[in-house]
Parts: C-alpha cells; structure tokens; sequence
C-alpha cells in the first residue's frame, strides 16, 4: 500500500538544508537498526531541540521490515509531539543502489532519498540519479546524489580505495540530474577504521593521526556550485573512549580510527549541511552492552544492557549535535 510520508508527519530535506546553509551549521543524519537507537536518537535530539535525518540504508529496512518501519516513523513523530517538542525529521533512504529500491521507499513513506550511482560511468550515474530525480519530486521527495567513492565497508556499502570527487564534474551532474543535494568524496570513509595505520601518523603516545581532509577539493566544488548542499559520509570521529571500552571488555578493534572532530566543525560550517554518523553509535551501542556483560555475567534481561547502551548513545548525540555540528538549538527556527 503506498503511502505519503506527509501522512506520517515527516518532512523533507529542502527547509532544513536552506536553513543549515545560511546558518553555518549541518544537520546530522543518524543511522539507526533497531528501537533503542530511534529512542536515543528522538530523546537525544528533542533534548538538544535539533533538527535530525532518520537515515536507514536498505539492509537496515530489511532487518526491521518496511511495514513496520512506517509505524516506528510515525511513533518518532507522535512522541515528539508528546514532548511539545518542535523538532521534525525527515526519513532518509542511505545508499539506494537502483531506481527500484528508491521508488519502493518513496511508496512506502520516506521523505528523501540517496541514490548512490557512484560506481557508475559518469554518464550513467547521471541517467541513473535524474530517472529517481523524476520519480522523487513528483511526490515531493528530496533527492541526495554522489560524484566520487568512499573506501571502507558499512552494511552493504563497500569499496576497496577511494576516488576523490573531480570538481570539475559536478556543474553538469547537478544541472543535468536535478538532485537537491549531493554527496562528494574528500577524504571520508566508511566503518570504524577509515585510514589503515600506514595512511597515519603516530602522536608521541602512540595516538593515531589520520590524514588530513581534502578542504581543497571542497572548496572548488563550493565555487563551482554556490550555495548547494552538501553532504559528507563516512563521517564519525571513531570516539577513542568506546573503542577502548570495546576492546577492555573482550573486542578487537585494533587501529580504529575516524575523522577528527576540529575538521568536522570546519566541514559543518562550509557547504557541507548533513553529515552522516553511523559508526559512532554502533561503537557506543557495542561499548556499553560488552561492559554490562563482562561487569555483570548473569544479567540476561535485554532492557538492563540495552538501556544503558540507549542513554549512552542520547548522550553522544546531543554532544554531536552540540558540539560538532552546531545544530542544537536550531529546530524552531526551521520549524517554528
């Protein structure tokens, strides 16, 4: 049965991008998988009264079911409500890889949508993103592409190298495709270890210090493109204190590291207006649950480890949102 995601009370991408564009802020994508990590997220966000995008790649709508998934969206949305909350979100499609799975989401009430056609020719990338471009704003969908490739493995998104975006293609990519706003490759990746430890340099404390992002190449394309959004996955930090929880209690998570924080403040406050976080609250979610394990072997009720890994994660969003990314505070003036 199709469904508008107006009749679930989401809301699209565009005002939000508008608004983070001339504030200097991005408005964070949280990827989520199961009901504590929609919880952290709401709760997290109505705390820090921060617009958000609920961001589920196919193998996530999978793993929940897409029935299901409307009415999880529309519980976000009534529970926001219930805390006089003016925050609203849009439900995002991460990673589409074909014109078929990102009809399906719209059909079934998501409010944007990622067709990734990357691993195309340019030409058919193009083709590609303008046929879902076509299908997504007849309904009033908003549409997220990609120029360039980002190394690393999360879900069933993988590629062995990366292949920085060539600013000189994305003129004619957004003009040709109609997209409202586009993913490029600077220097992100995605999963927990984003720089292998060759890639990096070693502080005197044996502290591992990734590369540093290509700013350059982000802002030809914001000269090329003024006033577009863009978008930057692959984005969270590896926080260093749960990978160290992780591997205290029985995890190997040896050389793990993201990107630092100081550039994602500097990517936030650019033409950069979503920024997606993944990994971070996999880390969290993972730090916690190992921890109640290894403290307390007998515990066997999933609420006792399940919810303090939930607050855990509330606390590490409102932090990004506050800290990172500058969007705490910003949903009345989007949503009034």
């Amino acid at each position: 049965m199709k469904i508008s995601y107006k009749e679930l009370g989401l809301v699209n991408t565009r005002k939000m991008f508008e608004m983070a564009m001339k504030g200097g802020y991005a408005i964070p994508a949280y990827n989520f998988n199961n009901l504590e990590q929609l919880q952290a997220i709401v709760l997290g966000c109505a705390e820090s009264d921060s617009p958000f995008i609920l961001q589920v790649s196919s193998g996530a709508r999978k793993y929940t079911n897409d029935i299901l998934l409307q009415h999880l969206a529309r519980g976000a949305v009534e529970m926001l409500r219930s805390l006089n909350s003016p925050v609203r979100f849009a439900l995002h499609l991460d990673h589409g890889d074909s014109f078929e799975l990102c009809k399906s989401c719209i059909d079934s009430g998501f409010s944007s949508v990622m067709i990734d056609g990357s691993h195309h020719p340019f030409e058919k990338n193009i083709e590609l993103t303008r046929k879902v471009v076509e299908y997504a704003h007849a309904h009033d969908v908003t549409v997220e592409g990609e120029l360039g490739v980002l190394a690393g493995i999360e879900d069933e998104v993988s590629s062995a190298v990366s292949h920085y975006t060539r600013p000189e293609e994305v003129e004619e990519f957004v003009k040709k495709t109609g997209v409202d706003s586009l993913a490029i490759s600077i220097g992100t990746s995605h999963g927990a270890t984003k720089f292998t430890p060759a890639q990096c340099t070693r502080t005197p404390d044996g502290v591992l210090v990734p590369p540093p992002l290509r700013f350059d190449i982000l802002k030809e394309v914001e000269r090329r493109i003024p006033g577009f959004p863009i978008v930057l996955h692959g984005a969270s930090s590896v926080l260093p204190q749960y990978v160290a929880m992780i591997n205290q209690h029985g995890g190997k998570l040896d050389d793990a590291v993201g990107i630092p924080v100081p550039q994602l403040r500097d990517a936030a406050r650019s033409a950069v207006c979503k920024v997606n976080i993944d990994s971070d609250g996999r880390l969290v979610i993972t730090g916690v649950i190992r921890k109640v394990f290894a403290e307390k072997p007998a515990e066997f009720d999933p609420r006792k480890y399940l919810g303090p890994a939930r607050d855990e994660l509330k606390t590490m969003i409102i932090d990004k949102n506050r800290n990172v990314l500058g969007s705490a505070g910003r949903a009345k003036e989007i949503f009034g």
